[in-house]
């Protein structure tokens, strides 16, 4: 790989994370050719979809700058032997055409929805990785019957959900950061247009840098159960994250009550990228909780 150059003034924090998105999870064909794949029109886009084995319907919403192959290569295999697994490429992503479509968790929500009601699916469980688990969140609060069961892995409803050191990061990325980077090899894998790998690095972070908040009274009407994994220092402030836990109804004593239908599980000695690597764990608390 072409090693990047990055001037000295730029912030360390920015290094570090722009570094971090370089090493991202890279499997070659692992979860083999789907069942069905293709484009569904969806607010005024193009959003990709695959489609992996039988039975009862998981949608997979991967995280910023990613693919469904770098995002859920290599958890797709084992999901697919019992499940219908429908993975999304979200706006600009992967194979989903660039667009300059505002975008914000709402319309991406949308286009998920879309995707399901092409395909003639009523409602799913939904996990979604760091972007995707924001866009799972939104999906969950708009159309909350569409969603059985969800599973956050390292992400928040809102900006103040990651500690202040990367929310800073993201304001001061640069297009040129991901120059060479295994994040640009895997959009020009499978990018119907290559060319616009520049302008879909602006539009994302526009849209990484911009602050959102869901809501904490949305969250805690949310009905589903909800899984959240996190890595111990992926950079989610897990004070905020207990909060939330605590507004889906967890961080109960349980020896004093009922267990609570949604779960939290802290990964130790992972980071934000490094977690989703950890494909044997993540298929553990999967298995358990979907079940």
């Amino acid at each position: 790989m072409k090693r990047v150059f990055m001037g000295s003034d730029v912030p360390k924090s920015v290094l570090i994370i722009a570094m971090l998105f370089f090493t991202v999870l890279q499997t070659k064909g692992q979860q083999g050719k789907p069942a069905d794949s293709g484009y569904v029109p969806v607010n005024g886009i193009k959003v990709y979809y695959e489609v992996y084995g039988e039975g009862r319907p998981l949608v997979l919403i991967h995280g910023a700058f990613y693919t469904i192959q770098m995002n859920w290569g290599q958890l797709i295999p084992e999901l697919s032997k019992t499940r219908k697994v429908i993975a999304i490429e979200l706006q600009g992503h992967g194979h989903s055409p660039y667009s300059d479509r505002k975008m914000d968790f709402p319309t991406l929500a949308r286009d998920v929805e879309g995707v399901m009601n092409y395909l003639k699916v009523d409602s799913a469980d939904v996990a979604g990785y760091s972007m995707g688990g924001s866009v799972a969140y939104q999906l969950t609060i708009q159309s909350p019957k569409r969603v059985k069961k969800l599973v956050i892995i390292s992400s928040t409803y809102k900006s103040s959900g990651w500690r202040p050191e990367v929310t800073n990061a993201f304001k001061n990325f640069k297009p040129e950061f991901f120059t060479h980077s295994p994040l640009q090899a895997g959009y020009d894998a499978v990018a119907p247009d290559t060319t616009k790998w520049t302008k879909f690095l602006v539009h994302m972070i526009t849209f990484a840098g911009t602050p959102f908040d869901m809501g904490d009274s949305n969250i805690a009407k949310i009905t589903s159960p909800v899984l959240l994994i996190s890595g111990d220092n992926d950079g989610l402030d897990k004070i905020e994250l207990m909060k939330t836990y605590q507004l889906l109804g967890g961080g109960l004593s349980a020896d004093l009550g009922p267990m609570p239908k949604s779960h939290l599980a802290i990964v130790p000695s992972q980071g934000h990228v490094s977690l989703m690597m950890q494909t044997q764990t993540i298929l553990g608390y999967l298995d358990d909780f979907l079940k």
